[in-house]
């Protein structure tokens, strides 16, 4: 009797409705885990590595997925289905093991991990700045330096000593690229990589430029001014384009990323678009109530506060948060947290007001004393004798 085949989703532990990101990260996973090359000669590995790949090769595919969730293994059998025997054929898989194994164009018709001699945009650079609380809530401006790669007059970004050219490269013949093949489990594996000649750009430089050293840019430090919008948050960056690494055979300059490095506030603490803060309000203003100042981002605020207003009182100041970083026109809002403050040092009148103000309320002062002198007039009545015991002692 044929093993039965186990739910693809489940080989996976994936649910069914997850999207291809979580699909592809974990069949990534058991690549990486099971993959024979990992575990030569283990048979259980390279059983569970054949079922993951069936798995992957068939909840990848939108089509095939469509299939599967209405048929399930049966709309695969005879066909691309069959213990031991699913069909990668069309199948991508370089992405993955490109990056697990280095493996470049897989089964002969993968992409390539190369980069092609073509022209390409150079790569980002990365910078930070500091700022300050207030700032990252209203934007502002930033001066930052650069060292930026300049084309090098000598040789107008040749590379090449002034009256000699760059060479078209022997070891690729121009292409930039080289392929080396190599045996795997899936069979030949042709690996497309860069020309090491000439780092693929299909030209060697036999005479290289005094100045640039054959590189053909001159390194500059510069200043630029750096717009900071509204409302960006601490570990986010801004980007400058197009001062970034040259281009590669006559590719676009790549962009600058500015992080900002937003320092902290005496007062307030951020969360997305909302502001937090605590507020003092005396003792008499929460019991009789009364106005207050607020500090904000904007400025101080008067708020009125209601009579008997408890401590940890939460206010919410509409409209007076952060700016959206994409329509400053849209603010986040100011949470505060009123905390009552007992006073710690009262002068005699002040000690004599607060107690005729306890004996016009609860007298809170006398409490305890009143529950005791109650129980133990109870006692007296009732005939007792001896030691009077307290009413909370047994």
């Amino acid at each position: 009797m044929a093993e039965q085949k186990r739910d693809y989703y489940e080989v996976l532990g994936v649910d069914k409705s997850a999207d291809e990101a979580a699909i592809k990260k974990a069949y990534r996973v058991l690549a990486k885990k099971y993959h024979p090359d990992v575990n030569p000669g283990d048979a259980e590995a390279e059983k569970k590595f054949k079922e993951a790949s069936e798995a992957y090769a068939v909840l990848s595919d939108p089509e095939k997925r469509r299939q599967y969730d209405q048929f399930g293994h049966a709309a695969f059998e005879g066909g691309a289905g069959g213990a031991g025997g699913f069909d990668f054929s069309g199948m991508d898989f370089s992405d993955i093991f490109g990056d697990i194994f280095g493996f470049g164009d897989i089964f002969g018709g993968g992409r390539s991990g190369a980069r092609s001699n073509g022209p390409m945009k150079g790569a980002n650079l990365r910078t930070s700045v500091r700022i300050t609380f207030e700032e990252a809530v209203f934007g502002c401006k930033k001066e930052i330096e650069l060292t930026i790669k300049e084309t090098c007059k000598t040789c107008n970004g040749s590379g090449a000593k002034p009256g000699t050219s760059p060479e078209t490269c022997s070891k690729c013949g121009g292409k930039g690229q080289v392929v080396y093949t190599q045996q795997s489990f899936f069979g030949t594996v042709r690996n497309v990589q860069a020309c090491p000649n000439c780092q693929g750009t299909g030209k060697v430089i036999k005479d290289k430029c005094a100045d640039c050293h054959g590189s053909g840019y001159i390194p500059m430090k510069k200043r630029y001014s750096v717009d900071i919008p509204a409302g960006i948050d601490n570990g986010q960056s801004t980007r400058m384009p197009g001062l970034g690494e040259p281009g590669i055979n006559g590719g676009p300059r790549g962009d600058v990323l500015v992080e900002v490095i937003v320092g902290r506030h005496p007062i307030f603490q951020r969360q997305d678009m909302n502001i937090f803060s605590t507020v003092p309000v005396s003792f008499a203003v929460a019991a009789l109530g009364g106005e207050i100042f607020i500090d904000t981002v904007d400025g101080k605020v008067v708020y009125d506060v209601k009579p008997g207003t408890q401590t940890d009182t939460k206010v919410r100041l509409k409209g007076k948060g952060v700016p959206s970083w994409r329509n400053k026109e849209i603010r986040g809002d100011h949470y505060v947290t009123l905390v009552v403050q007992v006073p710690d040092k009262l002068s005699g009148e002040a000690k004599e007001l607060l107690r005729q103000f306890d004996q016009a309320t609860d007298n809170s002062l006398t409490a305890v004393q009143d529950a005791s002198k109650s129980k133990d007039d109870k006692k007296d009545d009732g005939g007792g004798h001896g030691k009077k015991k307290k009413f909370w002692e047994k």
